[in-house]
């Protein structure tokens, strides 16, 4: 069963301890120390591996092997990237905002720390379980828009104002989408709460009970989050071909290193969320009535239930990006006014139409 693997044990272990050497406030001082080093170390790992998983999988999109040369098949490639990002010389522009410039890659990633404190990655392992889960995710993760802004403008160069002025008609105009998937399944659920989606999904996934609308609310919600976190086929703001480099053309070193891994950390949390949302996040695989096999899925620990759907999706938003060609800045926009935010709010009155009539499973 799932208390096999409940952390909460473990977290409650944790603080109990802690209660019985510290001040309470020192205790929550301690707690978010360790909180913050743990998801420092998860952001490193997660740059390492995503950045590695996109080379190999654009590489077997495009018949070839991907980085093979350093470490075994390639794995030590990433790590040697990090170790040049680091090693080379931060440069700004003579007429940039120093303050401004530098500001920009720290407001991305702490947008994407704030972002990643209220996702439930097991039963019991989670930073913050708000009431509210979903906004608040929803929130935070615009944040990271501000920054890409702002290095556009402080950079005193045309072509990344031109991919920033880009990327945040881009941002506003896919949140709707974004926050709009996720409101067909909040109908369902009556909650924001994320542990709340979770145990609602005890006995089946909800893109399995909430019908066809569920499907198609999880079919947008890929589409524009992966248009809000700036990935192919959606990259306009970083158009190589047009922009250089886009809104980081000026960056180097461990500031554009920033820039790339919050790429990959916000790939992550959309993923994360959607897995969350739709898929049952760490909740096993149940289908109602089915004792027997749901007592053998309860046995596969809920940790990698969590981190097998997320990888499912990212893999999912690479193959868009290596499949399907960049689309210009008003097939963009066309895509999310006239299409997806049309479909998207008739989907939400069908939802709220089948909850009301209790027609979901």
């Amino acid at each position: 069963m799932n208390w096999l693997y409940d952390f909460s044990y473990l977290t409650g272990g944790i603080h109990n301890s802690l209660s019985e050497h510290f001040e309470p406030s020192t205790v929550t001082l301690i707690e978010m120390i360790l909180a913050g080093v743990a998801f420092m170390i998860l952001f490193a790992i997660l740059g390492l591996v995503l950045v590695y998983a996109e080379r190999k999988v654009s590489a077997f999109f495009q018949q070839r092997l991907g980085p093979m040369r350093v470490g075994k098949w390639g794995t030590a490639q990433t790590l040697a990237d990090v170790i040049k990002l680091l090693m080379k010389e931060p440069l700004m522009n003579k007429n940039a905002d120093s303050f401004l410039f530098n500001l920009a890659p720290y407001i991305i990633m702490i947008a994407a720390f704030m972002a990643m404190a209220a996702l439930p990655f097991a039963k019991g392992l989670h930073a913050l379980d708000f009431d509210i889960g979903i906004l608040y995710v929803s929130a935070v993760s615009s944040l990271g828009v501000i920054g890409i802004l702002l290095a556009g403008w402080s950079s005193d160069n045309k072509y990344s104002l031109i991919g920033a002025m880009r990327s945040g008609a881009q941002i506003i105009s896919y949140e709707l989408s974004v926050g709009l998937s996720l409101l067909t399944i909040v109908v369902l659920t009556g909650s924001l709460q994320f542990s709340t989606i979770i145990e609602s999904q005890a006995n089946g996934w909800w893109i399995f009970k909430g019908h066809i609308s569920a499907v198609i609310a999880f079919i947008i919600f890929l589409i524009a989050s992966t248009a809000e976190t700036n990935r192919g086929p959606f990259d306009l703001a970083e158009a190589e071909s047009e922009l250089t480099a886009g809104f980081h053309t000026e960056y180097s070193g461990l500031k554009f290193a920033f820039f790339f891994l919050a790429e990959f950390a916000n790939m992550f949390i959309v993923s994360a969320i959607g897995a969350t949302v739709f898929l049952g996040g760490w909740m096993p695989f149940h289908i109602g009535g089915w004792v027997g096999f749901n007592n053998i899925m309860d046995y596969i620990p809920p940790i990698f239930w969590f981190f097998g759907k997320v990888s499912f999706i990212i893999f999912l938003m690479m193959w868009f990006r290596w499949t399907f060609p960049r689309l210009r800045i008003d097939q963009l926009l066309t895509l999310e006014w006239k299409y997806l935010l049309p479909v998207n709010l008739m989907n939400i009155l069908i939802m709220a139409f089948l909850a009301l009539m209790g027609w979901h499973f």
